[in-house]
């Protein structure tokens, strides 16, 4: 299946999808249209349609789409039928949220290790998962066939974390700490600033405001 040049937009989109049609799959839905479908993600249809074209279509005309068999695949694509080891550097928190989110298994995301500075924390466990110190993590990532680090740190540190950890076979970076990472192009980032979303959330709050005063 070719996907080279499918936009972030589109890919951004397939979790959406993929939940939707777990909830469609819960409530004993079989099949879907592209119009229902739209109706409840709130996309066009035609949207719906152009998107899962990147990927081969998967719809029948007349008929819709299989929701069992969408879901599948869609999951396929999203490489959550195969494991991926994963560890969480700095267990404020934000970290021990994140360790504590049981969902994580069943995509297929293991939790191998929780790292830290603190000494205080060493050898707690989060959900049977032990926090280990800074000075292990070299040598915990090249043995555990690591994929995965989620950077729940200061800035500060950040990119010399992160550097550690793609040098040691790391591929990709969930990245929770306030800044860029300049890393090489083969490494995976993926950003997640909660205070930009805040941001975002506060504009449009202040848009509506605007909005209801003016009718």
């Amino acid at each position: 299946m070719e996907e080279r040049g499918i936009s972030q937009a589109v890919i951004r989109r397939l979790p959406r999808y993929y939940r939707y049609l777990g909830e469609l799959l819960e409530n004993g839905v079989e099949r879907i249209s592209s119009n229902d479908l739209s109706k409840k993600m709130k996309v066009t249809a035609s949207q719906i349609r152009q998107d899962l074209n990147n990927f081969g279509g998967f719809g029948q005309q007349g008929y819709g789409y299989n929701v069992k068999y969408l879901y599948t695949e869609i999951g396929k694509i999203l490489g959550l039928e195969e494991d991926h080891n994963m560890i969480i550097i700095g267990a404020g928190n934000l970290g021990q949220a994140l360790a504590n989110y049981a969902a994580f298994e069943n995509r297929g995301f293991i939790l191998k290790g929780i790292f830290d500075v603190n000494p205080r924390l060493n050898g707690v466990s989060i959900r049977g998962v032990p926090i280990r110190m800074m000075d292990e993590l070299k040598s915990f990532v090249q043995s555990n066939d690591v994929e995965i680090a989620a950077l729940t740190i200061p800035k500060e540190k950040a990119i010399e974390v992160a550097n550690l950890l793609v040098d040691n076979g790391v591929c990709a970076i969930w990245n929770f700490a306030h800044t860029d990472l300049n890393l090489p192009d083969n490494i995976i980032v993926e950003n997640v600033h909660l205070s930009e979303s805040l941001m975002q959330l506060s504009y449009n709050i202040s848009r509506y405001r605007q909005e209801h005063k003016q009718s």
